[in-house]
């Protein structure tokens, strides 16, 4: 083991690609034959300490131990885990990865007892859009706030899809500003995600954004329309509960960022659905949310009109704008 090196690291938080990237930088150390990987599932405490002991006593040039997914060791796996950081092999490195841990967590509290190092990094969700400028920073990009609004948009926030699409856009920019045009143009929505351009468009009472929207996410699916009408109806009928449960909280005083915390979604999202909700009256979500329901009767049965018809109808009618 190298004299810089400590004899074990907790490497764990929410920012798994800069956690992925610390036990690379640890790997790289070592050479393959001297690197171990284990999983918390499939190996105890003991067993990782019998690991280091038995490594210890013939790998001079040094060995690491990798084992991840440590959040799931129970308080007998920790507590050899401490014992033997009391006297650690001398010749082996133990790399402890996993996922949310707090530096007051048994586990760190043992890591550090044991003269070892916490390397805990979490993506704060209410500064996500500022994490993804920093990842732009780190391959010398330079991106715009809405280039990265942008961005969450599209990909949602899974850090690792975020930092692949990340990793694209920086490659392709080749160090020029990257703009919002740009990562819409680079980017492709996810499933999950690709329902905001339905409802960004019924929350600005935009009937042609809502019917290319409607369009576009029915023939992206691939599946007959008789099964993908209803789930933007049901799109739909969320997002306008979640505008009515937005406006009231607003009606309360509450601010958008106290909302946020509440809903346990992103400011970002949640600011979006202030904003929608100012765009339409108490009285005109209660209609809107009758008229889903009828439209959701008709569609199993409650009409002879084509679906494509009666989602095209109600869309037109609990879009239209005031008067």
């Amino acid at each position: 083991m190298a004299d810089d090196l400590k004899p074990a690291y907790l490497i764990a938080g929410t920012d798994r690609p800069k956690i992925d990237r610390a036990v690379e930088r640890l790997r790289g150390r070592f050479g393959t034959d001297a690197t171990e990987i284990h999983h918390a599932g499939e190996i105890t405490g003991a067993d990782a300490v019998a690991g280091c002991n038995a490594l210890g006593l013939f790998a001079d040039a040094g060995r690491l131990i990798v084992v991840e997914g440590i959040e799931g060791w129970k308080a007998e796996d920790i507590k050899e885990l401490a014992a033997y950081l009391k006297a650690p092999a001398p010749a082996t490195t133990l790399a402890l990865v996993g996922g949310d841990l707090k530096k007051d967590s048994p586990i760190a509290k043992a890591v550090a007892a044991g003269k070892g190092e916490l390397l805990l990094w979490d993506v704060p969700q209410k500064a996500l859009q500022r994490w993804v400028s920093e990842q732009f920073a780190l391959h010398g990009t330079k991106v715009e706030p809405e280039a990265c609004r942008a961005l969450l948009e599209l990909v949602g926030d899974d850090v690792y899809d975020l930092s692949s699409e990340i990793d694209k856009v920086a490659t392709w920019a080749k160090g020029d500003l990257v703009t919002a045009g740009d990562v819409e143009r680079l980017v492709a929505a996810r499933a999950e995600t690709t329902n905001f351009a339905l409802t960004d468009a019924w929350g600005a009472r935009d009937i042609v954004g809502v019917l290319q929207a409607s369009e576009g996410l029915l023939e992206r699916s691939g599946e007959p329309r008789s099964r993908t009408i209803p789930r933007v109806v049901g799109i739909l009928t969320g997002h306008v509960a979640q505008i009515r449960r937005v406006q009231a909280l607003e009606a309360q005083g509450v601010p958008a960022k106290d909302a946020a915390v509440t809903l346990k979604r992103h400011p970002y999202y949640v600011g979006k659905l202030y904003s929608q909700g100012r765009n339409y009256t108490p009285e005109e979500l209660r209609t809107v949310t009758v008229r889903l329901a009828e439209l959701d009767h008709a569609l199993k049965g409650g009409s002879r009109l084509a679906g494509d018809l009666e989602l095209e109808r109600a869309l037109i009618e609990i879009t239209s704008p005031r008067g």
